[in-house]
């Protein structure tokens, strides 16, 4: 069935396994209040909160890993917020700056505000969008104020600082761009239907008549999921565990507009499963209808090898719809050896075991791949974003200590991560713009409106479905 919102809905029930690894890669402890930190075989996985910021900072001999900055700037936003912790990192900062200028060590001091600009260079990368806060921004304009005041002699340091800044606003002006852009292309309004008048004129076109190549559909498929996926950053994954946390009262819960882009891709998975169902229900003669179920079983195949699981799974749930599904006599005419492949693949026993199989099999594909083309990977959404959720409500936030239970935080991190490596993929196909637009703008029926079309083309077989058909056809004359 199609998905509901990604984030508010019951959808991210206990519905799969999150077993937690070991946290990637050993960390130094070159880190003020390294005592409060934990570490299991080299490699850290709790910690106080405040431990783990001052781990954030570099000193004169210490540079934080790059893997321990993303994790931790990604999940610190559960605990505080991006503005508070800048304000934390800068303070931090000053009492070391006040250290070493208290020694008078120039050459060390430099080496200090070039580590801590690199530091701010490599958030300002990855989180541009927490600097969208007015805070966040003043915080950042004030550390890099203090520590370009030892820079005076050749102004590297400063010309850092401005190629960082320049690259930011960039960044954001990029980002609102694509937010009014995705303003003016929500999903496609809902058709409900000319009253009883469901299927279309002969002369309508569909999408055979548009595109008869499943290869093609299911590449083009591939074109609008990379193109929707990207729009998807790391904080807004990590919004799932920040608003569904209710026993952190001081967790950074962060902006609800920051889960549009979920929303959005979320959108389109039901858009398409409800195109799916659309293109099969209006179809009049029922040779024609058994072509258009094939057609579609076709590009959910092609979707499954090119590692398009999101528009696969979209596409079989469209064909599973009731409207859709009821259409026995349609179905007898259908080769479905391929179909039950396909499901076979996407079998929700065993916490949809046999998928994870693929998905694991794409990915090894994908990490080992030379061209753009063996590199997709695109996973059912709507799994990957339980996976993300259950993880954390099996795991506590923090330990019976106080320490931050970072080892849960490694685990979401690199998902998420792998989840990114994933969406910044270049789709290797050319784009027909006149598929896409169809994709994307043809009417869909509302779910009346699909059993009004399945009725017509398939009567009613039992009492429940008489009644139903009925009832559907007095609320649509109503409605005229």
């Amino acid at each position: 069935m199609p998905q509901t919102s990604v984030v508010f809905s019951s959808i991210l029930g206990p519905s799969c396994s999150g077993q937690v690894q070991p946290g990637m890669g050993e960390r130094g402890s070159g880190a003020g209040g390294s005592g409060d930190l934990v570490f299991q075989e080299g490699r850290l996985i709790s910690g106080s909160l405040e431990a783990l910021m001052e781990h954030l900072v570099p000193t004169v001999d210490y540079y934080p890993d790059r893997t321990y900055i993303f994790t931790f700037l990604l999940s610190s936003r559960v605990f505080i917020p991006p503005h508070d912790l800048l304000a934390r990192v800068g303070q931090i900062c000053l009492e070391q700056r006040q250290q070493l200028e208290t020694g008078s060590e120039k050459t060390k001091l430099k080496s200090f505000s070039a580590k801590i600009v690199q530091l701010l260079k490599e958030w300002t990368e990855a989180f541009p969008y927490d600097f969208q806060d007015e805070k966040a921004m003043a915080e950042l304009k004030a550390i890099t104020h203090r520590v370009t005041q030892c820079d005076e002699e050749n102004g590297t340091v400063k010309k850092a600082i401005a190629q960082m800044t320049q690259s930011l606003l960039l960044s954001l002006a990029a980002r609102s761009q694509l937010q009014e852009l995705r303003e003016k292309l929500r999903s496609p309004a809902m058709d409900k239907g000319s009253v009883l008048k469901a299927k279309p004129p002969a002369t309508q076109k569909d999408i055979l008549g548009v595109c008869c190549d499943p290869l093609v559909l299911a590449q083009q498929l591939t074109h609008i999921e990379l193109e929707r996926v990207s729009s998807i950053h790391p904080e807004d994954l990590m919004q799932i565990v920040s608003h569904m946390d209710s026993r952190d009262k001081h967790r950074c819960r962060g902006d609800l507009t920051k889960t549009y882009s979920l929303e959005a891709y979320d959108n389109w998975f039901n858009c398409l499963s409800m195109l799916v169902a659309t293109e099969v229900c209006r179809v009049v003669k029922k040779k024609h209808r058994t072509r258009m179920l094939e057609f579609f079983i076709d590009v959910a195949r092609e979707c499954f090898n090119i590692g398009n699981f999101n528009s696969m799974m979209a596409i079989i749930s469209g064909m599973n719809l009731s409207p859709v599904a009821r259409l026995k006599k349609t179905w007898s005419k259908v080769k479905t050896a391929k179909f039950d492949v396909l499901e076979h693949h996407m079998d929700p026993s065993s916490n949809f075991c046999n998928y994870r199989t693929a998905l694991q099999g794409a990915t090894q594909r994908s990490q080992m791949a030379n061209s753009s083309r063996e590199k997709i990977v695109i996973p059912v959404f709507n799994l990957f974003v339980k996976d993300i959720y259950f993880l954390h409500k099996i795991h506590t936030n923090h330990l019976p200590n106080g320490h931050v239970n970072f080892k849960k935080f490694w685990e979401i991190s690199r998902q998420i991560h792998e989840f990114m490596t994933w969406t910044q993929v270049e789709c290797p196909f050319e784009k027909d713009k006149k598929i896409q637009n169809y994709l994307l703008t043809a009417p869909i029926y509302s779910e009346e409106a699909l059993f009004i079309a399945s009725f017509e083309s398939e009567g009613p077989e039992n009492h429940m479905e008489k009644d139903s058909w009925k009832t559907l056809r007095t609320t649509l004359l109503n409605r005229a």
